[in-house]
């Protein structure tokens, strides 16, 4: 039978366990081993049961247990520590304390989805992993963020197969009063809501949920309001469902309305306000909008701002990543289906329709009128923007250049910020605890968080045997956790257990053990290593040195390419030829992730360069000493040393024929495991270890590791983009906004007058001598702007074939007085000539005002006209 209404019923602790709540109620136990220890004491069999959740564990405890430890002396001292550390951890000063005045007083980091842990299940893949690792790294550096996403019903969907190993998706119900999770609450104790306005006079209401990630608060908003109708309740039902009305809402939901509940939050708790907000993606970027919004209503008896002076408040103090390297993965809406959503009729009415279309309109070729970017409106209302590895980031300036006509893509204003991954949450316990007697057991945790080169030095100084073995254990505990999910799975999958007695045989803890979990879309290639069943049939049954793969990812719900895949890779597993050597694990998450990246040997990464933005799921191996083989994308192709691993070369001059291409890569990859990998695995020195490969694993965990950590990302955010933004936000007053807004309104008036009309160099012929200086003379028209206005660059360096000039040197040319007879004003400045060979330079007008975050900020540059002068200089 079914039960008409469902209740939580709380455990009522007695007092001396009281402290056990808040410990289980702040989500820094799911990184701190001492925690997570205490825990399982409470009952190990129950501990397991719950799949190590805390919260789920007190409500399931006899009551008998619980007074038994309430009168346990060794058990209360426990809890006595780890209430008192978690106090410290909170209260205490930490590194952004210690950068001095001027820091942010907060910052709001905006993402449609959060990986935090299992036991909070609001996360589908790379995006949502990262986004916790950015407020776990955060609290542990003590940056105050304040984190806002959507509580999602339905979280992501549980994955199981069919018997023909078909992708089969369940959606269990999330009932928040089981998760770890309060309501915000008003001074009366009412539910704090935050509304939007739809159209046709309908609303949708949000509460807020907060969850506490050790120092950060992280909202949740929650549509399903008994007062909503029930398409507003179901806005939040599950991550990345429904059809675009649906997902626009949601994202309307995220972004405007999280910007309201990051008000109430700090109106009710006194929290400072935010000075910076971080979009990370474009599914939150209307959080903008509602910024702008406030900006230009009136309040305390003053007129609001104009939209133009509220862009540029709102643009200083905002940052936008993007995660996507192709324009197939940003969202778009159809402009009608936008327009009707914003308005006189529905959600901030204060802002012309027109406004807030222009935000998300694409430029530049292949631009499609009828639709609405997230990714542009994103751009356009951050001042700072960067994509997440130094690769992505160039793609992304490639990507985005139309939003900069005139400018060359290196010129594009969105930089890069490698992302990075929380050591402490992926670190196996017994990795973590290398190299302790280095560096004192007490300061284990921050040595892995933060990577300094005391850990290094302790864990270079580990002996290879000891590596070894802890490689060993590491592989064993994975061969018991591979073989107890494929048992769940097959009984899923409708096998009988008399049928299942050969998984007891699946894995071997001394075999080569390689990894690959992902999504799975196209681009990641989840059955590249299928493309000649024959060869990897006879690698994974070589007779002196067998490789055995571990596979998982889920696909799409919508995305039936991708399931067919899945099914592809699961019917080769099932072959009773080789399925004691290869497996799929359906139902990918971080409780199965965390088991995996430390058991594996080798991590494998076959994405369609570069198609991958960064990549985390191979760091996250490597801070457990597993070695990456990985083609040249994302981090992997700023930081891949022969040290660290291998790398997959790639045919990207055969992406016109994918067949061909993955042909050849997966040739490419067979070639390394058969030649290069598994012979140095298997390859034993003069003790009887495989001593070159410990000496990889050993520089992975000594020189890899520091630099994959989210602490280093999130240092960078604060120093290269939060630190500025809040500058800028604050330099951007009434006055200044109003000021700059002016400025651009018109230099975008009178900027088609401008013109480079003469340019002449000092040299008599078309060679020099290197170190000799050439004098510029430029004629520039400037119309209705003045030399104040603007800046005149000469911009020099190396060209080839096409007279293209790369890496340019800028120098700024000096006027020279007042127009000429014909009207324009004359500009000059030295060009240094100190480099041989072919060079080239030209000449450029750009906007220029003390309040612009950039040259290429406008979109606004004027090059020499034709037969303006001559472009090249060549010397010998």
């Amino acid at each position: 039978m079914k039960a008409i209404r469902r209740f939580t019923v709380r455990p009522v602790l007695p007092g001396p366990l009281a402290p056990l709540n808040e410990l289980a109620r702040n989500l820094r136990w799911s990184w701190h081993p001492p925690t997570r220890e205490l825990f399982r004491s409470v009952d190990p069999g129950r501990f397991e049961e719950t799949g190590g959740d805390p919260l789920r564990l007190l409500g399931c405890v006899p009551p008998a247990r619980l007074a038994e430890l309430a009168a346990e002396d060794g058990f209360l001292a426990r809890l006595a520590e780890a209430h008192q550390d978690l106090r410290g951890y909170l209260e205490g000063a930490r590194w952004y304390q210690e950068q001095g005045a001027g820091q942010p007083a907060a910052i709001a980091y905006f993402s449609p989805e959060f990986g935090i842990t299992a036991a909070l299940p609001q996360y589908s893949g790379g995006l949502g992993i990262l986004a916790g690792d950015h407020l776990k790294s955060a609290s542990d550096l003590g940056v105050p963020l304040i984190g806002v996403g959507l509580l999602y019903r339905h979280g992501y969907f549980r994955q199981s197969l069919s018997r023909e190993g078909w992708q089969q998706e369940h959606y269990p119900v999330l009932d928040p009063h089981e998760l770890p999770l309060h309501l915000l609450r008003e001074s009366d104790g009412s539910p704090a809501l935050t509304v939007l306005a739809l159209p046709g006079g309908r609303l949708l209401r949000a509460r807020i949920w907060q969850a506490q990630v050790g120092r950060v608060p992280l909202l949740l908003l929650d549509s399903a309001v008994e007062e909503n109708d029930r398409a507003a309740r179901e806005v939040t039902d599950r991550l990345y469902g429904g059809g675009s009305e649906h997902r626009l809402l949601q994202e309307m939901l995220l972004g405007i309305g999280g910007v309201r509940a990051v008000r109430a939050y700090c109106r009710l708790t006194g929290h400072p306000a935010p000075e910076v907000f971080h979009t990370n993606e474009g599914h939150a970027g209307f959080l903008g909008l509602e910024r702008l919004h406030e900006y230009t209503q009136a309040r305390d008896g003053r007129p609001g701002a104009d939209f133009g002076s509220a862009l540029e408040r709102v643009a200083a103090g905002t940052v936008f990543t993007t995660h996507t390297p192709v324009p197939a993965g940003i969202d778009r809406f159809e402009t009608a289906l936008v327009a009707r959503h914003f308005g006189p009729e529905a959600e901030l009415p204060g802002i012309e329709t027109g406004h807030v279309l222009a935000l998300g309109t694409e430029t530049g070729e292949g631009a499609d009128p009828g639709v609405f970017n997230m990714a542009v409106m994103g751009l356009r209302l951050a001042r700072r923007a960067n994509g997440v590895s130094q690769l992505h980031g160039r793609v992304s300036r490639e990507m985005f250049a139309g939003l900069w006509p005139g400018f060359d893509a290196e010129e594009v204003p969105i930089t890069s910020i490698t992302n990075g991954v929380h050591a402490p949450t992926w670190t196996a316990p017994e990795v973590r605890a290398l190299g302790a007697r280095g560096i004192g057991a007490e300061r284990v945790e921050e040595a892995v968080a933060l990577g300094g080169p005391e850990r290094a030095a302790a864990v270079g100084a580990v002996p290879g045997a000891e590596l070894w073995e802890l490689r060993r254990t590491l592989r064993t505990q994975l061969v018991g956790e591979v073989r107890r999910r494929l048992w769940d799975s097959w009984r899923e999958r409708g096998a009988s257990a008399a049928e299942l007695g050969w998984i007891e045989r699946v894995f071997d803890p001394g075999i080569l053990t390689v990894g690959f979990a992902r999504r799975v879309p196209s681009y990641k290639r989840l059955t590249l290593m299928l493309r000649d069943p024959d060869r990897l049939r006879a690698l994974l049954l070589h007779p002196e040195r067998p490789v055995q793969i571990v596979v998982a990812g889920k696909a799409h719900p919508a995305d039936d390419g991708g399931k067919r895949l899945v099914q592809a890779l699961v019917r080769f597993t099932d072959d009773p030829r080789v399925r004691e050597r290869i497996v799929f694990l359906p139902d990918y998450g971080m409780a199965m992730a965390e088991k995996l990246y430390p058991g594996c040997d080798v991590w494998l990464n076959n994405p369609l360069r570069p198609l991958e933005a960064c990549g985390t799921s191979g760091m996250k191996a490597a801070l457990n000493g597993c070695l990456n083989l990985s083609v040249l994308d994302g981090w992997w192709d700023e930081w891949y040393e022969p040290d660290f691993g291998w790398a997959v070369p790639t045919a990207d001059g055969d992406a016109a024929d994918e067949d061909r291409r993955d042909d050849l890569e997966a040739r490419a990859l067979y070639e390394l495991l058969e030649r290069r990998v598994a012979p140095r695995f298997y390859e034993r020195g003069p003790e009887g270890l495989p001593d070159r490969w410990i000496e990889m694993v050993r520089r992975t965990l000594t020189q890899l590791g520091p630099k994959v950590l989210a602490g280093r990302m999130v240092r960078e955010y604060v120093t290269r983009l939060y630190a500025p933004a809040a500058r800028a936000a604050r330099a951007m007053d009434e006055d200044a906004s109003r000021e700059l807004a002016w400025f651009k309104g018109r230099l975008r008036a009178a900027w088609p007058q401008v013109a480079v009309e003469h340019v002449e160099a000092s040299a008599t012929s078309a060679s020099a001598e290197v170190g000799s200086t050439l004098a510029l003379r430029v004629g520039v028209r400037l119309g209705e702007l003045g030399p104040d206005d603007v800046q005149v660059q000469a911009l020099t360096g190396r060209v080839d074939s096409a007279d293209r000039i790369s890496s340019p040197t800028t120098v700024a040319l000096k006027p020279l007085g007042g127009p000429d007879l014909d009207g324009r004003l004359r500009y000059e400045g030295p060009l240094t000539l100190d480099r041989t060979g072919p060079i080239g330079y030209t000449v450029r007008v750009l906007p220029a005002h003390r309040l612009l975050g950039g040259a290429a900020e406008l979109g606004l540059v004027a090059w020499p006209s034709e037969g303006a002068g001559e472009s090249g200089v060549l010397l010998r």
